[in-house]
């Protein structure tokens, strides 16, 4: 097959490109070559900007597109629109987080998803990033009826995950001494590892499929304790967990999410935490260990440079000064 990609060269992205390769098909990239420009000399290279410069798309033809980076509506709409009769498939890559807040656990793509408040914006915020990505869902729907294929991942994890939200917590594991854990060892987790969901994407594209999946995971109830459990046995660093009230953290300011990854305040974030997977399991979607994620993740986070800037998880010191007032309240 012919595949397009807009984006391909960071993250979700590569992964989808190197899982095309290997499948056999011919992929052409479409992107500004801002980044990794070095990356698969093999597959076809175009330069344009999808705001105003998509000119390298026009007079050709494609099996799919798989869009993996698009953010505001009216870029998704000029992009679908103009390869609208190029292309079979259009296939969207969006994220769980369109539903509207609060989701029941166990809900399906048939859940409700979030409004924009107010005028539309082109700014990214906690509170506009779902409500964004919904309306980039109906752009491609609409300019491609009933070809689209709209993916809706969990949080993405593995090599080459340059946001730290999960390879914080193998690297930190792994760095030893006490560890600062917010006490909700029971917290479910729904991750998915980017090659799983690379794979599946490409396997979604062979089958010229349409419709909205949710697509993360695993197949199992995962909980908190768990994946530290795991990054504990695998990055043996002769860390001990310090399991701490998310009243304290909270009371000192410590921000859920981004500076302690995973963490959501009790009640906030079950329900997006156990959304449903059947129907994506029932099309193909599987899932490889944790160990191996966790494993991965730390051989590909040492390749980085030493003074990488991380973009998430508490920097030692801010650590440290929590944990000693911890200790000291007995």
């Amino acid at each position: 097959m012919k595949i397009l990609l807009i984006g391909g060269t960071v993250f979700l992205g590569r992964h989808i490109v190197e899982a095309a390769l290997e499948r056999g098909h011919e992929v052409t990239l479409f992107n500004r070559g801002q980044h990794n420009p070095e990356l698969f000399p093999q597959a076809e290279k175009l330069r344009g900007n999808r705001d105003g410069d998509l000119e390298a798309l026009q007079g050709r033809r494609w099996d799919a597109v798989v869009d993996t980076c698009g953010y505001f509506p009216r870029l998704v709409e000029a992009s679908a629109r103009l390869l609208a009769d190029a292309v079979e498939r259009y296939v969207f890559i969006s994220s769980i987080s369109v539903y509207a807040d609060p989701i029941a656990p166990g809900s399906d793509e048939t859940a409700p998803v979030a409004r924009l408040k107010g005028e539309l914006v082109e700014q990214i915020t906690g509170e506009s990033y779902g409500a964004l990505k919904a309306l980039c869902e109906q752009a491609a729907e609409a300019a491609v009826p009933g070809r689209t294929l709209v993916i809706r991942p969990g949080l993405i994890v593995g090599p080459h995950d340059v946001s730290d939200r999960f390879t914080y917590w193998p690297v930190r594991i792994a760095r030893g001494g006490d560890v600062l854990a917010p006490n909700v060892p029971d917290m479910p987790v729904q991750i998915i590892d980017v090659r799983d969901l690379a794979r599946w994407t490409v396997h979604m594209v062979e089958q010229k499929a349409v419709g909205t999946y949710n697509a993360t995971g695993p197949d199992y109830r995962l909980t908190f304790k768990a994946v530290l459990d795991e990054c504990m046995a695998v990055a043996s660093g002769g860390a001990s967990l310090t399991w701490v009230d998310e009243d304290f953290l909270l009371e000192r300011k410590v921000g859920p999410w981004m500076e302690v990854p995973l963490w959501i305040p009790h009640g906030e974030g079950d329900g997006m935490s156990s959304v449903s997977i059947a129907r994506a399991t029932a099309d193909g979607l599987t899932f490889r260990s944790l160990t191996e994620t966790v494993r991965d993740t730390l051989a590909w986070d040492a390749s980085r440079p030493a003074d990488v800037q991380r973009r998430a998880g508490l920097n030692p010191e801010r650590e440290q000064e929590l944990l000693a007032e911890w200790f000291d309240r007995g």
